[in-house]
């Protein structure tokens, strides 16, 4: 019999003359209980103020008293042993026994223990009520269990993460599918979770993994490419606290409804893919956004159409670009940083400097103290250069642009004879060689050391004698054979008449 019942019970005993009978039909019970509360009322009596003001418990205790037991039994500090039992590796039965060691004979059996504990957990363990405003928060977290997938090319099984996202005054529920819980694939479901609601939060509350959190404690660090993608978007990440459910309650009924709904529905069915499982969830997905609630009208899809979705903030007009973040990455003498095996270059002046690096699926960015100062398309390539011409100095701008086509421009301006020795130093080489430019450059000395003219002259000796070397234009210009051969000077053909002179014949006869 419910309270309410007995006291109408007792309001009609002590109103009316009613016969048993009449007050059992009234009140929906026997005759028989009516006649035993007949005569406890006459034992007890109680009257009609005191029925209007004693509480539940004292009519029941008036009308039904408890008979005190023979045996009194020790109760424990219940409070000590709480507190007790927060530390680590406590064990009940550890502060039984010793509560029990103090005097055996009065203490409570294990199992009485035991359940006058968990009595006092239940008074104390209470929970507040919370109220959030339409837009004001998300909760966002992973599901334990898991769909499996099967790869058709290999044949090997995989199972397929569950993200959960719970909007907190419609309650709409957001779920899907990702191969693993990356960073790439938490920052990649934040978008698609938005776009589902059609706006932006104002708060997400994450667990504490660490594609969301880097250090968790009192004053978390969030990671960095989670923070930029809250201030691309304009929401506010509050992490739940470590060990604490309650700090994201409606995340917990958010993945036992997906859990029971979606997840128990298609670990039962096969796929092959991702793609396959995020098709299927999204049908369940709108089936239980449209089932009714227990204690409200209408369902979770109603409540969010009329009330919260028009108090997201609007979506951004420019996607969001997901990247790993690399801090404090040092720039080596050669002004080149190292990000997967793959050297990108930055300014020169920044040479010994630390740089922050965002890694991005088809670019490369680099920050110093939060300033782009450069960007490379992403190269695979292991042990591979990405070099940016304006990121060298002068001096080795000049030197990286030395090439055949280069040296063929500055030697068309000297002559045709020129050209043929630069030319030659090409032969059969590349024409970004390291000896064609070496021996080119050399070249462009000797043609500033003694001019372009005679330059162009030793060219054109060296082509006519076939040897189309540095060596032998810097003989012929140092030998002075390139200059034009001075006037003849006649030759006298027989030596002059004299007598001192004794001629040849002097020696056909033996010198006599």
């Amino acid at each position: 019999m419910s309270i309410q019942t007995l006291r109408q019970l007792l309001r009609l005993l002590l109103t009316t003359n009613y016969s048993n009978r009449r007050i059992a039909q009234l009140v929906g019970i026997s005759p028989n209980t009516v006649r035993a509360y007949r005569s406890k009322r006459r034992e007890t009596s109680v009257t009609l103020a005191e029925l209007e003001q004693d509480s539940d418990d004292r009519l029941l205790n008036r009308l039904n008293p408890v008979t005190p037991t023979d045996s009194i039994k020790r109760q424990p500090d219940w409070a000590y042993v709480h507190h007790l039992m927060q530390e680590k590796h406590q064990t009940l039965i550890q502060l039984w026994e010793e509560y029990r060691s103090i005097r055996p004979a009065d203490a409570l059996c294990y199992s009485q223990f035991t359940h006058w504990y968990r009595h006092y957990v239940k008074s104390i363990d209470v929970s507040m009520r919370q109220y959030y405003a339409p837009g004001e928060v998300c909760f966002v977290d992973f599901a334990g269990k898991r769909i499996p997938w099967t790869d058709p090319q290999t044949g090997e099984k995989y199972y397929a993460e569950i993200f959960v996202g719970v909007l907190g005054y419609s309650q709409l529920v957001f779920a899907q599918a990702l191969r693993d819980q990356s960073l790439e694939g938490w920052l990649k479901t934040h978008p698609s979770m938005f776009d589902y609601m059609g706006g932006v939060p104002r708060v997400v509350v994450p667990d504490n993994l660490k594609s969301a959190v880097t250090r968790p404690g009192k004053f978390p660090e969030i990671n960095h490419s989670y923070q930029e993608l809250a201030e691309h978007y304009g929401f506010v990440i509050d992490p739940a606290r470590v060990r604490r459910p309650q700090d994201k309650s409606l995340a917990e009924i958010g993945v036992l409804l997906v859990t029971r709904w979606i997840t128990v529905v298609l670990r039962r069915r096969s796929f092959f893919s991702i793609a396959e499982i995020n098709q299927a969830i999204v049908e369940l997905l709108e089936q239980l956004n449209r089932r009714p609630f227990k204690r409200y009208k209408g369902n979770r899809r109603e409540r969010f159409e009329h009330t919260e979705r028009a108090a997201l903030s609007a979506l951004p007009s420019k996607p969001f670009d997901i990247g790993r973040w690399l801090h404090l990455q040092k720039v080596n003498r050669d002004y080149h940083i190292y990000v997967h095996g793959h050297a990108y270059s930055v300014p020169y002046e920044l040479t010994g400097q630390l740089v922050d690096v965002k890694v991005c699926q088809s670019k490369v960015e680099i920050y110093f103290h939060h300033k782009l100062v450069a960007m490379h398309i992403r190269s695979h390539v292991q042990g591979g250069t990405t070099t940016e011409n304006s990121h060298r100095p002068k001096s080795h701008q000049a030197y990286a642009a030395q090439s055949k086509a280069h040296f063929t421009q500055w030697a068309t301006g000297i002559g045709e004879h020129a050209l043929a020795l630069v030319s030659a130093q090409f032969d059969g080489v590349p024409d970004y060689s390291l000896q064609g430019c070496k021996a080119c450059s050399k070249l462009q000395k000797l043609a500033r050391q003694y001019g372009q003219a005679r330059f162009e002259r030793a060219c054109q000796c060296a082509c006519e004698i076939q040897s189309l070397t540095v060596s032998s234009v810097r003989s012929i210009l140092q030998c002075r054979l390139d200059e034009p051969s001075a006037e003849a000077v006649p030759v006298q053909g027989q030596l002059p008449l004299h007598h001192n002179v004794r001629g040849a014949r002097y020696y056909l006869d033996g010198g006599q």
